[in-house]
C-alpha cells in the first residue's frame, strides 16, 4: 500500500461518510489476524499503518525477561538491552517482525475489509432513513412477485410487501407504480428489510394527510379510522375551531379531495364523519349512512343500544354486517342496533334514563349519582352533525 492508498481512504471517507481513521483501524485488525492465519504465528504482534505514507510494518511484542521459555512472547534481558540499555524485566518491547511480501497479504485484506465497511455503512444509511419513516406512506416500482411478496423498490433498497397485504380488488404487475404504508423496518444480517402493506388503516390516515391541508397543518385531526381494505372505511374527524367544516374540508370542492384518495385506493368506500366526545352522538354518527332514532349508553359494559327506523335497519346493519362492524371498530364501543318494532316489542322506553352497569369483575361504586345518558337523536339532527357517506352507497 502506498499514498494513493490514503488517498482513496480520504476520498470514502468525503462521499460515504466513513471516517478514514476508522478504515484504517479496522485493516489493521484484519491485518493482524491475516499475518497470525498466513505465517503459522501465535506471537502477540499488532500491525501499524502509517497515516501519511500507507506503510505496513508488523511489530511482535515481547516482554522482558532473565529467562526465555518462550521465544515468541518472551526476549532476554541482555538482548533486549542491546537494542536498548534502558530496558529491564517485565518491559515490553515492539519488534518490528514483517515479512517480506506482506505488501500483497495487506492490500488484498484492505480491499476486502474497505468494501465490507462501505456496504455496513450503506445499510446503516439506509436504516437510519427508514426507520424515521415508519408509519409513513412510500411510493415504489413493482419489480418481482414469488409465493410470499411483491417486491417493491423504493431506490435504495426494495420494500417487502406480503401478498395478503394487497387490497383484494387489485393486481400489480412489474413497473407498476404503487404507494405503501411502512409497517415494519428491520435489521438483519443482510442488510434493513422493510415491510409495507395497502391494507393498513394507516394507508388511509396518510393519504389524507396528503390530500387535505387542513389535516397536515393541525386545523383539523383524525381521531379514528376503521377499514376493510379495498371495501370500505370509516373515518372520524375533529376541528377545535368551530369555523372549519372538518368533514368538509375531508371531502374537498366538488369532493376532489376525498375522490383522490377513493382512486388511488381502486373504488373503496370512505365514510367521513364528525367525530364528538359525547358517545351517543359519536356513534349515531359512525353508523352513517343510516338514520338513528335514539341511542342509549351503557358505560360499565361499554355497549350502546341504537333505535333505527324499520325501513332503516337493514342499512344500519350494513351487507353482511359491514357497517355496524366498522362503526364498533371507529368507535370502541359494542353497538346493539334495533329497530322501532323491535325495540317495542321489547318495552323498551325511550325516554327512561340509561341504567350505569359495571364491567364485569368490577364492584360498583357506592353512591353513584344518577346519570340521564340518554340522547333522543332526530334524524335531522344527525344530517346537521356532518356526517357524510362519500360513496352515498345505498345497499
Amino acid at each position: 500500500m502506498n499514498a494513493e492508498f490514503i488517498e482513496a481512504l480520504h476520498e470514502i471517507e468525503r462521499e460515504k461518510g466513513i471516517s478514514k481513521e476508522v478504515l484504517i483501524e479496522a485493516i489493521e485488525a484484519a491485518l493482524v489476524s491475516g499475518y497470525k492465519r498466513n505465517f503459522n504465528s501465535a506471537q502477540n504482534v499488532r500491525v501499524d499503518i502509517n497515516r501519511e505514507l500507507g506503510n505496513v510494518r508488523v511489530f511482535a511484542r515481547k516482554t522482558v525477561v532473565e529467562e526465555v521459555t518462550d521465544p515468541r512472547a518472551q526476549i532476554s534481558l541482555d538482548e533486549a538491552q542491546e537494542i536498548d540499555p534502558n530496558y529491564m524485566v517485565d518491559d515490553i518491547i515492539d519488534m518490528e517482525v514483517t515479512p517480506r511480501d506482506f505488501g500483497r497479504i495487506a492490500a488484498q485484506t484492505a480491499k476486502q475489509v474497505v468494501t465490507q465497511r462501505i456496504r455496513e455503512a450503506e445499510r446503516g444509511i439506509i436504516y437510519s432513513e427508514f426507520i424515521d419513516r415508519e408509519q409513513d406512506i412510500v411510493t415504489g416500482i413493482v419489480q418481482r412477485q414469488d409465493g410470499r411478496f411483491y417486491y417493491i423498490d423504493l431506490g435504495k433498497v426494495e420494500a417487502l410487501m406480503p401478498l395478503n397485504e394487497k387490497m383484494p380488488n387489485e393486481s400489480f404487475k412489474q413497473g407498476d407504480r404503487v404507494k405503501a404504508f411502512i409497517t415494519k423496518v428491520e435489521k438483519t444480517t443482510k442488510g434493513p428489510q422493510i415491510f409495507v402493506s395497502r391494507t393498513h388503516p394507516g394507508l388511509l390516515k396518510r393519504l389524507f394527510e396528503l390530500e387535505v391541508p387542513e389535516i397536515f397543518d393541525g386545523v383539523v385531526e383524525i381521531k379514528s379510522v376503521a377499514r376493510e381494505a379495498g371495501d370500505r372505511s370509516k373515518i372520524a374527524v375533529y376541528s377545535a375551531d368551530p369555523n372549519v367544516d372538518p368533514v368538509g374540508a375531508c371531502v374537498g370542492p366538488k369532493g376532489m379531495r376525498v375522490q383522490t384518495i377513493v382512486q388511488e385506493l381502486k373504488g373503496e368506500k370512505i365514510d367521513i364523519m364528525k367525530w364528538s366526545e359525547e358517545t351517543a352522538e359519536y356513534v349515531a354518527n359512525a353508523l352513517s349512512p343510516s338514520k338513528v332514532v335514539h341511542v342509549t349508553v351503557y358505560e360499565g359494559e361499554k355497549v350502546t343500544r341504537v333505535i333505527v327506523p324499520d325501513y332503516q335497519l337493514s342499512l344500519a346493519i350494513g351487507k353482511r354486517g359491514q357497517n355496524a362492524r366498522l362503526a364498533a371498530k371507529l368507535t370502541g364501543w359494542k353497538i346493539d342496533i334495533k329497530s322501532e318494532t323491535q325495540a317495542a316489542e321489547e318495552g323498551f322506553v325511550y325516554s327512561e334514563p340509561v341504567s350505569v352497569i359495571p364491567a364485569k369483575g368490577i364492584k360498583e361504586p357506592e353512591d353513584v349519582p344518577a346519570q340521564d345518558e340518554t340522547y333522543d337523536i332526530e334524524a335531522n339532527a344527525i344530517e346537521e352533525a356532518s356526517t357524510a357517506d362519500v360513496a352515498d352507497e345505498r345497499e
